[in-house]
């Protein structure tokens, strides 16, 4: 089980074991790398407490503070050892005082209980698997696949996932039967009454009192702390840049930063080969990201290194990139990233990127389109019907794929807080913000985090800070779309650090391929698979109307998900099926 972690943590690794826990861990070392290897055990006249962590907390200074004021002595300048005392002098309500990115786990020996817990908004994964008599936990999905208890066996909701809510995935669901996931926020303690868990942390409606400058001072101040704070490395550090709002504010920030301690910040973007010849303008995709990539470099005088992928590499990567995550992921949008971080760690250990701004202050196009709004469903889903009518017959029992979709939105509206004073967009807002933050967002820092620690490249996400999500989920329509902009708060509140038409740039998603031979590719690819007599694919999805979509892939209707998995990405994110029923040899249990 440990040697499948060793991308994620390549550094070093270790064992606790006694009678009633075996701990593992694998370490990528970014803070005190000599004095803080884990597992880590610290003991009092009590009990000893053993932690495994993966993360990273930004307020150690200040808990370690507070720690030494009651007494307690540090042996390491790290922040596993302050994640440590914190449990023991505070238990779980250390958990309130946090402010970072992790997943951990504290055994207490003689009281014979095991704490896990992960950060609030989600970043850090913590999968686990509970039986009879034992808990199984790890970071990833193919970690515990090694346990010969764990089977790669998925059911009907399964099947129902993949096909009609992937690459997206129902809260705590780890897809494989019996395997599921610690949710954002969540922590639990296991015993010998069982696991236990609870929540201590959600999204609250509270009135928001600040005039529209005061929020803009309020997120400069926010957005600009929480960069600063993530700019702590013993290792090497750098910054992703595409040349939108979000990546040049985190780029600016960090760029001043790194110069007062007379240091140059290294910027990297990702392009494709020919995209320069090949790129069509969209409403989605308005401009090219280089011509700006090019200006914020100059303007923070950083020194700029270009990724350039290419299409052999990029299909190549569809299977790899599946492996990192451990299921069907979001196609190409996975593989890119997955070549980039690889780039990336040739020199850096630590990256900043631009996540989840979107989410928060309200950047989609399904935001600002009254149409979509208020239609019922997930926003970025718009191809059920589609998406269901390649299945095998019967395959997903007596599931409706409508009713299926719509109960998962449901489930997560339901707890949507509202104040009696929100007007009915307000309302409509904050429903929005939950199902990105809980849904959309959950996608795409499982991607962020799976395709970097695959090369034990520490990826961080300033805007993914919980202090403003809090804030933004409480800020009025009206305020946060300032100027009827998507983002319109956060380009006023950040002001004079960026160039006028770099803040006033229209929203672009993250770059894709617009090489036509990168369809060809994945066509002429998915004709293979369906050719090969040992094909896993149709065992869910119809041979003759997958055919029949190779041959005009205009037949299916709308986009896979979002506004990024178009007609290339459909046939790459079936592909990635392909590839992952065979690599994790799985069996679809259909009773």
């Amino acid at each position: 089980m440990a040697q499948t972690m060793v991308p994620r943590g390549p550094d070093n690794g270790g064992f606790y074991t006694d009678d009633n826990c075996a701990l593992a861990h694998r370490r990528l070392s970014v803070i005190d790398p000599a004095r803080s290897a884990q597992p880590m055990t610290r003991k009092t006249a009590l009990d000893s407490y053993t932690i495994v962590y993966n993360g990273e907390l930004y307020n150690t200074a200040e808990i370690r503070s507070e720690l030494e004021s009651t007494g307690i002595s540090f042996t390491s300048s790290g922040d596993t050892e302050v994640l440590l005392w914190a449990y023991i002098t505070w238990g779980e309500a250390c958990l309130d005082k946090l402010n970072g990115i992790y997943a951990f786990a504290v055994w207490q020996e003689k009281e014979k209980q095991l704490f896990l817990a992960r950060d609030r908004i989600g970043v850090k994964p913590l999968f686990y698997y509970e039986y009879a008599g034992g808990l199984i936990f790890a970071s990833e999905i193919k970690t515990l696949l090694a346990h010969p208890m764990i089977e790669p066996v998925i059911d009907r909701d399964g099947i129902a996932q993949i096909m009609l809510l992937g690459p997206a995935r129902k809260p705590g669901s780890g897809i494989f039967k019996g395997i599921r996931e610690l949710r954002p926020a969540e922590c639990a303690m296991y015993c010998r009454c069982g696991l236990r868990k609870r929540t201590y942390w959600s999204l609250h409606a509270l009135p928001h009192k600040e005039t529209a400058e005061e929020t803009e001072q309020h997120i400069a101040y926010l957005l600009t702390d929480a960069i600063k704070r993530q700019l702590v490395s013993d290792v090497p550090l750098c910054t992703m840049l595409s040349g939108g709002l979000d990546s040049s504010i985190i780029s600016a920030v960090a760029a001043k930063e790194f110069e007062q301690n007379g240091r140059q910040l290294t910027t990297y973007s990702i392009d494709y080969k020919d995209n320069d010849k090949n790129f069509h303008s969209s409403k989605f995709q308005p401009d090219m990201d280089a011509p700006w990539i090019r200006k914020m470099s100059a303007f923070i005088g950083s020194k700029h290194i270009n990724v350039e992928v290419d299409t052999p590499a990029l299909t190549d990567a569809l299977e790899l990139s599946t492996y990192a995550r451990d299921l069907p992921g979001m196609a190409d949008v996975d593989s890119s990233l997955y070549l980039f971080c690889k780039a990336i760690k040739g020199n850096f250990t630590v990256a900043l990127s631009g996540e989840c701004a979107d989410e928060i202050f309200g950047g989609y196009p399904w935001y600002h389109n009254e149409e979509i709004l208020y239609k019922p469903g997930f926003p970025w889903a718009c191809s059920t019907a589609s998406r269901a009518d390649l299945l095998c017959e019967g395959i997903l029992g007596d599931i409706d794929p409508n009713d299926y979709v719509n109960f998962c939105c449901n489930e997560t509206l339901k707890n949507t807080e509202y104040l009696d004073t929100d007007s009915r967009k307000d309302r409509r807002m904050r429903e929005m913000f939950m199902l990105n933050f809980y849904w959309f967002m959950q996608c795409l820092l499982d991607r962020k985090d799976r395709m970097s620690m695959a090369h034990g490249l520490e990826v961080r996400v300033p805007f993914c800070d919980h202090r403003i999500a809090r804030y933004a989920f409480n800020i009025p329509w009206e305020i946060k779309a300032a100027g009827g902009r998507e983002k319109g708060i956060v380009r006023r509140a950040m002001k004079g650090i960026l160039p006028d038409d770099v803040l006033w740039r229209k929203k672009s998603p993250y770059p894709k391929t617009h090489n036509p031979t990168y369809l060809a590719e994945v066509i002429r690819r998915m004709r293979a698979v369906l050719a090969d007599k040992d094909c896993r694919l149709t065992e869910i999805v119809s041979r003759e109307k997958l055919l029949r979509l190779c041959d005009d892939p205009t037949l299916f209707e709308g986009n896979w998900y979002g506004q990024l998995m178009t007609s290339p990405q459909i046939f790459a994110y079936l592909l990635q099926i392909e590839y992952w029923l065979r690599r994790y040899d799985v069996r679809i249990d259909r009773q």
